[in-house]
């Protein structure tokens, strides 16, 4: 089967994950448009585009996401980018019959006792996970899609401290860059990260100079103590191609 001819366009391809992705050798015919060729927000250049490019899959990355405030901050830009973008892609896959697969964050969970699974109840963390969950409501009207839920962050780890009490399920960009073409053909929701730890015992295995912090118990309900999730699906799903 010759796979160069299923295109894929993947959205965000100068982001973080985008850089990171197209080092990665597939044998599928991957397009990576830039912010002028393909802007989500504007649904007929969009739909100019796509429809130029004829693909079989449509993976959406592209999102504003850092620094978080941004989502309080301007309101309108989050909604623009992260919900009104993610619906002109589903009006627009769902008229040419694409598979839409979207990155969506492991933040919509209550972020408090974790081990969430995909059929969990949502309560978004902060205004970029609601942003987000927007963007969710939107493609689970289209059958023909796939929702990650993903928990990861940049290799090698940025920050010189990390907080001993918050729990996650991070793994680096390129673990998920090696897995994501497998995950094409399924639907649903799949919960995408790594092992369930501390986040000072994931940044120490790569930077052994990352001081230990702790949330102070008064500061708690700022912070997503346990985003943790059941990735069960993802593992088992990731071993089958």
């Amino acid at each position: 089967m010759n796979l160069k001819k299923n295109k894929i366009i993947f959205t965000g391809g100068s982001g973080r994950f985008g850089k990171v992705l197209k080092k990665i050798n597939t044998k599928y015919n991957v397009f990576f448009p830039s912010k002028k060729k393909l802007n989500i927000t504007n649904y007929n250049k969009s739909e100019n585009y796509i429809r130029k490019i004829k693909p079989k899959y449509l993976i959406h990355a592209a999102a504003l996401s850092r620094p978080m405030n941004i989502h309080e901050k301007n309101i309108p830009n989050s909604i623009d980018i992260n919900i009104i973008g993610t619906c002109n892609l589903v009006k627009i896959c769902s008229k040419y019959k694409i598979k839409l697969i979207y990155f969506s964050t492991n933040y919509v969970y209550p972020t408090r006792s974790g081990k969430y699974k995909e059929t969990d109840s949502l309560l978004p963390w902060n205004s970029y996970a609601w942003s987000k969950l927007g963007g969710e409501s939107a493609v689970q009207m289209y059958k023909n899609s796939l929702i990650l839920r993903i928990s990861m962050t940049e290799k090698p780890f940025l920050h010189k401290k990390a907080f001993a009490n918050m729990n996650s399920n991070f793994m680096f960009h390129d673990s998920l860059a090696k897995n994501l073409y497998k995950l094409l053909k399924f639907k649903g929701i799949i919960n995408v990260g790594g092992k369930t730890q501390s986040i000072y015992n994931f940044a120490k295995k790569y930077n052994p100079k990352v001081k230990k912090i702790y949330v102070k118990k008064k500061d708690e309900f700022k912070f997503p103590l346990n985003s943790t999730m059941d990735i069960s699906k993802f593992k088992k799903l990731s071993k089958k191609n």
